[in-house]
């Protein structure tokens, strides 16, 4: 009895603990400052229902307090922006004002490595851009597509799961292993193409995993999967080396094709230095996930849409047949860089896919200057100002407003047709940041790569490479959805980069 005495009595003690923590909220809440989401556990506060879904998280809180809010995350006071004004005020913020390196340096570095991207300043971070946007030129576009299509042939002739006439596939493995090996074979060149093997995307994987939440605050952590995170990075990085050793010892001259390893083995910052090595290796991991990471994300959703939809499916595989013909032995000829841009309704899906499915749901950057937004609420909320304090983090989420029925009729319905009636503004305005001039405006509902400085520099490729990925499915397979499956599976959120969850089964059959 004495025992059950001290249970309740600290049980009572903690629940009241949490109400005074929750009433304490209301009173000592600063009324120039967003409104804040009630949590009732210190720390943590709404970490559980934001990690859960954060576009439930956003959309449910917006009807409550309108576009500009805060929650607390792991002991971190997130404002949360939204609409087009929110993301523009965000992604366009000025360098003094609003940070990114300080937000995702611990969650990039133990990936990519030391000395790129987010670990160095952001004018370092502009040349390194300049010197990776030679893989993403108009020449080098155009060069990739027969060689994503001889990949894909390739690819598919020897993985198991597409031996016979029908079966099933994992749309998150196999589009996880296809566009790696489309990524480096077009990025980085033959030679590290042939480095590449079941094995070598599983080290990908291994990476990926490590932008989990939790390594936000505390990459450090002694966690199996950051175990496999650091091993991945260090045999990934002493790859890159060996390659680069190898290549100065037999010379330039030995090259077979200009690829971007020798484009940075080359290339001088302004300071006058060469990048060193190690920079190099490190880059070269980044710049495969980025080709990499995105389209493998979006490849499985277009997969998964289509097994849906086999209406959809079948009037892309006529729009191929009406717009690209077939040759003498009654095959598609080999596609080229022009035929993708020619099949409209095959662009729209990828554009769609997309509109639903964000690589990126939260864009953060660490507030550097007191700053005030101006914000007009959700209906029946007075337009009001904000203030801003440093020590908030900013949150920028344009998959709101991609999936916001202010800006896009019946929003959660996947539809490629809706492109053809709706004309959505993508901003016109552009500026070069160092590395090419790049749209600026992100006054779009539309904005699945950003804006801004940090706007991501392999757009062109991704579109490119997720609409031959489409075109050369549909051409090859008719797909379904598995027995007894009525829709397509829910998101994953566990990492920085969103997904299909597991295993996102389909049907395949050979035409």
């Amino acid at each position: 009895m004495a025992l059950a005495a001290t249970f309740f009595k600290f049980a009572a003690l903690v629940l009241f603990t949490l109400c005074l923590h929750r009433l304490s909220q209301y009173l000592f809440r600063k009324k120039d400052e967003p409104p804040m989401v009630p949590y009732w556990l210190p720390f943590v506060g709404s970490a559980i229902t934001y990690g859960q879904d954060p576009y439930v998280f956003f959309f449910r809180n917006r009807e409550k307090y309108g576009d500009v809010f805060s929650f607390v995350l792991l002991g971190k006071k997130m404002t949360v922006c939204l609409g087009t004004q929110g993301n523009d005020f965000i992604l366009n913020g000025r360098l003094q004002d609003v940070n990114a390196e300080e937000i995702y340096v611990n969650l990039t570095t133990p990936v990519f490595g030391s000395g790129v991207v987010y670990d160095c300043p952001n004018a370092l971070l502009m040349e390194q851009k300049k010197f990776l946007k030679f893989g993403v030129t108009t020449e080098a576009l155009q060069s990739y597509v027969p060689l994503f299509e001889a990949e894909f042939h390739d690819f598919v002739a020897h993985l198991e799961a597409f031996q016979g006439f029908e079966g099933s596939i994992s749309t998150t493995r196999v589009m996880a292993e296809l566009t790696i090996y489309m990524a480096s074979r077009t990025l980085q060149g033959k030679e590290v193409r042939q480095k590449f093997n079941s094995n070598f995307a599983g080290l990908y994987h291994d990476l990926d995993m490590g932008f989990t939440p939790i390594n936000f605050m505390m990459p450090w952590l002694p966690l199996p999967v950051n175990r496999r995170r650091d091993l991945a990075q260090r045999t990934l990085a002493r790859t890159y080396i060996q390659i680069i050793e190898a290549r100065r010892k037999l010379g330039k001259g030995l090259e077979t094709e200009n690829d971007m390893l020798w484009h940075l083995m080359s290339s001088i910052y302004k300071n006058g230095n060469p990048i060193p090595d190690q920079e190099i290796a490190h880059m070269m991991i980044a710049l495969l996930m980025a080709g990499q990471h995105s389209s493998s994300s979006i490849a499985s959703w277009i997969m998964l849409r289509l097994a849906s939809r086999p209406d959809i499916a079948e009037e892309l595989y006529q729009e191929q047949i009406r717009v690209l013909g077939r040759c003498e032995k009654g095959l598609m000829r080999p596609l080229t860089y022009e035929d993708i841009s020619l099949l409209t309704l095959n662009s729209l899906v990828v554009k769609e896919t997309l509109r639903l499915h964000a690589p990126i749901h939260s864009i953060m950057r660490a507030v550097k200057s007191p700053l005030s937004i101006r914000t007009g609420g959700a209906d029946g909320l007075k337009e009001r100002a904000y203030n801003i304090p440093t020590s908030h983090v900013l949150l920028s989420a344009p998959g709101v407003t991609a999936q916001s029925p202010e800006h896009f009729e019946s929003p959660s319905y996947w539809d490629p047709h809706r492109w053809e009636r709706t004309a959505v503004k993508e901003g016109d305005e552009k500026v070069d940041y160092g590395y090419g001039m790049v749209t600026k405006g992100a006054s779009s509902p539309y904005l699945p790569f950003g804006a801004g400085r940090h706007r991501c520099i392999g757009e062109q490729f991704a579109y490119l490479q997720l609409g031959t990925i489409t075109a050369l499915m549909v051409h090859e397979f008719k797909l379904s959805l598995m027995d007894g499956e009525t829709g397509i599976p829910g998101t994953n959120y566990t990492s920085l980069f969103t997904r299909p969850l597991d295993p996102a089964m389909i049907r395949w059959k050979k035409r």
